[in-house]
């Protein structure tokens, strides 16, 4: 080979080099591996099938509830089952439906799953077939204690020993009652809760035993409680105060230390703790530790309310109109233990200012107060001008407010053929009593309010032209009674009925304010504020004699809104000079009750019997 040709070869040889390493540089960087290509999941198979329970109604609830097989045929595709764990379920179904029928106390029961016939586009059907056999009833049962209650009742203590037989007397699964699990647990926590309710705060259950007879369909039960010590209340502990004194929280305790503890007990104390006007909540509790059980300490968390508050307000009254109210509270008025309360009204009929000067709380449950009011109120075309003054005391204790007061009072009252000035100094007692279920919301119980006065009048009287004037005693008496009563499924009744009477000598003359009439949102509806009374010449005038009753009847509207009622009722009454006199005024008419958390709001509308008018009326909250 020549140089040349050796030349030649060699630079073919370097460029084929050059060539091939340009080839297999991908931008100076590294190779890139072939992408991977992943296989697809498996697609798991998944059973779709439809259950039917055949059952009593509620056992029938109960399985489809509770039994898997039920709870799995609406399981989304994503947790659904393989053909495989369906015949597993399939399988399991009668053992389980027999264990949740045990629940229901339905010891023999017998259960069967089969398949039932399907046609062409529908699921394959499961049929659940349950014949449930009788009930198991509670046979007997034995409550026994243990612990210084027993010891207490062997030694022959009269409250030991009563409080053993309201335990077995309030004992919730008496003998032939039929028995379920959720009835046997309730019935547990019920009488323990009682006990601890009763003053023995650390009570427990040493023992409980249900034992089956399956065969003869009978439970026996037998329980047995230690005690504990009886708790007796020692010193009260107080948080949360920053603004007022602790003497005010407890000189409302109506207990002294070493007083046996009972819930009820510390359940009325921190009522009147939220009921004083100091604190925007407040928690009672016992401190349920045995060891000290001798002089259980008394523990109150109380949240304080502002030294100083005011509220400004937009409302109606369908006995008034509407109005602008002011309310404004100082609870230390310049440092002291007196609450001061300040209310201003301006409406289109009534306009007015209330005041009280109130005392923190005193031994006894007692305050002092000092209050006054004066008020321009334009009802039935003619015009009320009033103001009063008084001076007393108040007592608020568990079921029962006391309201003692001597009182000035005037009253001035201008129509186009009527009119009056009066003025009264009088000794007055109130008096309410509550027994009810609930003081927002009453739906079983009775409320009373009744009133008394004593004192000397003087005034005068102008109709159609006539003046007279005389002065002289007078008595005077009110009563008004509200009776609450459920009436079986969800019905709910109402029965009110007030008397009012003035005791005087006929020529003297009573402020208006102390005098009566009827008419309006809680007198007799379908009529006008006021707008019943003695009528002479064709003008509505005030009484000294007051009768009305109500009855009314309610139920809510449906089970998805319960805190809606509709209602009927029927009202009656009037005012006059003497009750031989009184001619009751008829109204009657519908509604519907908003159960608000404040009280009920009332929307009525009412026909009245003697104008023949049918007339709307709004209220919320219950007169008392």
């Amino acid at each position: 080979m020549t140089a040349r040709s050796r030349a030649r070869a060699a630079a073919a040889l370097v460029a084929a080099a050059v060539l091939s390493g340009c080839a297999n540089l991908v931008f100076l960087g590294p190779k890139p591996e072939p992408a991977k290509t992943e296989a697809p999941a498996p697609t798991l198979e998944r059973a779709e099938y439809r259950v039917e329970v055949q059952a009593p109604d509620a056992l029938r609830a109960l399985l489809t509830t509770y039994l898997d097989l039920s709870r799995f045929q609406n399981a989304p595709a994503a947790e659904g089952i393989t053909p495989a764990e369906l015949e597993r379920l399939v399988r399991a179904a009668p053992a389980q439906a027999r264990s949740l029928l045990e629940t229901a106390g339905y010891f023999s029961a017998d259960v069967q799953v089969e398949r039932g016939p399907t046609t062409a586009g529908e699921l394959p059907l499961l049929r659940v077939i349950v014949v449930p056999g009788p009930q198991a009833r509670v046979a007997n049962f034995t409550l026994e204690v243990r612990g210084p209650l027993d010891d207490a009742a062997r030694r022959g203590d009269p409250a030991a020993v009563e409080e053993l037989a309201t335990l077995r007397r309030q004992w919730p699964l008496q003998p032939g009652r039929a028995f379920r699990q959720s009835a046997w647990t309730d019935a547990k926590n019920t009488t323990l809760a009682q006990l601890r309710a009763r003053g023995y705060a650390a009570a427990s259950w040493n023992e409980t035993h249900a034992r089956v007879d399956a065969p003869d369909n009978s439970v026996a039960l037998a329980v047995t409680v230690d005690s504990g010590p009886l708790f007796l209340i020692g010193e009260v502990r107080i948080e949360g105060l920053q603004r007022y004194d602790a003497e005010a929280v407890r000189k409302l305790a109506y207990f002294e230390p070493g007083t046996p503890y009972t819930e009820k007990t510390l359940l009325d104390f921190q009522e009147r703790v939220q009921k004083v006007g100091l604190f925007e909540g407040a928690a009672v509790e016992l401190d349920a530790n045995p060891e000290t059980a001798s002089a259980a300490p008394v523990l109150v968390k109380v949240k304080e309310l502002p030294l100083q508050q005011a509220t400004a307000g937009v409302g109606y009254s369908a006995n008034t109109g509407p109005r602008l109210t002011f309310e404004h509270t100082q609870r230390r008025v310049f440092g002291t233990r007196w609450v001061a309360k300040n209310k201003f009204e301006l409406g289109s009929e009534l306009k007015s200012w209330g005041g009280e000067l109130i005392s923190h709380p005193l031994d006894g449950l007692y305050r002092n107060l000092l209050g006054g009011a004066v008020s321009r109120l334009r009802s039935a075309d003619q015009v009320l001008n009033s103001w009063s003054a008084r001076v007393g005391r108040t007592q608020d204790t568990p079921r029962i407010e006391r309201l003692y007061f001597f009182e000035l009072t005037q009253a001035k009252l201008e129509g186009d053929q009527i009119g009056s000035l009066a003025s009264a100094a009088s000794y007055n007692y109130h008096w309410v009593y509550r027994d009810v279920d609930s003081v927002l919301l009453p739906t079983r119980g009775l409320t009373t309010s009744a009133q008394a006065a004593v004192g000397y009048a003087r005034g005068n009287q102008t109709l159609l032209g006539v003046t007279e004037s005389d002065r002289g005693p007078f008595a005077r008496l009110y009563v008004r009674m509200t009776w609450y009563q459920p009436l079986g499924d969800a019905w709910y009744a109402t029965l009110r009925g007030e008397a009012g009477q003035v005791f005087t000598r006929n020529v003297v003359g009573i402020p208006e304010t102390l005098l009566f009439r009827a008419g309006g949102d809680d007198s007799v509806r379908g009529y006008a504020y006021r707008t019943l009374g003695p009528t002479v010449g064709g003008v509505v005038s005030s009484g000294r004699t007051l009768l009305t009753a109500s009855a009314e009847i309610a139920r809510p509207i449906s089970a998805r809104y319960p805190a809606i009622w509709w209602a009927a009722f029927v009202d009656a009454g009037n005012a006059a000079d003497r009750f031989s006199e009184l001619h009751p005024a008829l109204g009657y008419g519908v509604g519907v009750r908003w159960r608000s958390p404040v009280g009920p709001l009332r929307v009525d509308l009412a026909y009245g019997q003697e104008t023949r008018k049918v007339r709307a009326h709004l209220s919320i909250g219950i007169a008392f």
